[in-house]
């Protein structure tokens, strides 16, 4: 019986030497591990800043690369831009030495355009004269306007040209309507007053008295007034009522010399 209990506390104290080598031995192996925990958690630590600082680069890199494509973009822009500018710019150097050039040249127009501008009134005036007496004192004073104007130091000279050409402009109107009018005219030594006068282009100048007594026209080869076959009378009442727009354009038959070579 003593003999087992001293296996006993021989057993017992076996298992507390025993685990206090365990503890010792855990003791010694956690003060070797703890150290290289501790290095594993700092060198993570570190690896996790060093990859944000690499996350933080890199969106860095992408943002500056993005600009620099954006920046890229607007500079080609601005240079098609300035090409642009740069074109018109050109074009308009050219027009301004085109108008300077045209600027030295009109005292030389000038020079020439006043002689054209004498010729051209002479001309309408030789025009007057030669055509078929109608409205005579109109044309005629109308001429005496372009003449006062084309010397009239006020006047430029483009302001001239344009009454030269409204006077031509007016004068071949009358080659191309119908017009009735009322007047005063001498023929055959006799003045008639207020009759009726009926122009066709510069086909035919007629007039009549308001009794159709007098029936004549203008012969121009003659320079005189000669009678006029009655049977036109219908005719000329026709005619002097289209030229009042009393009522519409219709065909009629109008005097006129035959060529020479079909008499």
């Amino acid at each position: 019986m003593k003999t087992l209990i001293n296996r006993k506390q021989f057993t017992l104290a076996g298992i507390a030497a025993g685990s206090l080598l365990l503890l010792v031995a855990f003791s010694a192996q956690t003060q070797e591990v703890d150290p290289v925990l501790d290095t594993s958690r700092s060198t993570a630590q570190d690896t996790a800043q060093s990859q944000e600082r690499i996350d933080n680069i890199d969106a860095e890199t992408q943002r500056m690369l993005n600009d620099y494509r954006a920046l890229l973009k607007q500079l080609e822009q601005l240079e098609r831009y300035n090409a642009s500018q740069q074109r018109q710019v050109d074009s308009q150097r050219r027009e301004l030495a085109s108008l300077e050039e045209d600027i030295n040249n009109i005292a030389s127009l000038q020079r020439a355009m006043q002689p054209l501008m004498d010729d051209m009134v002479d001309a309408l005036d030789q025009l007057v004269e030669a055509d078929l007496p109608f409205l005579m004192e109109e044309r005629r004073a109308r001429v005496t306007r372009l003449k006062n104007a084309i010397e009239d130091p006020e006047l430029s000279p483009a302001q001239r040209y344009r009454l030269v050409i409204e006077a031509y402009q007016i004068e071949n109107e009358y080659g191309r309507t119908i017009e009735s009018y009322r007047g005063d005219i001498e023929a055959d030594g006799r003045l008639y007053e207020n009759v009726e006068f009926l122009r066709i282009g510069r086909v035919a100048l007629i007039f009549r008295t308001d009794n159709d007594e007098v029936l004549k026209r203008y012969v121009p080869e003659d320079g005189n007034w000669v009678d006029l076959d009655r049977s036109y009378l219908q005719d000329v009442r026709t005619a002097s009522r289209i030229a009042r727009e009393q009522i519409p354009p219709d065909l009629m038959f109008i005097p006129v010399r035959a060529p020479a070579d079909a008499e």
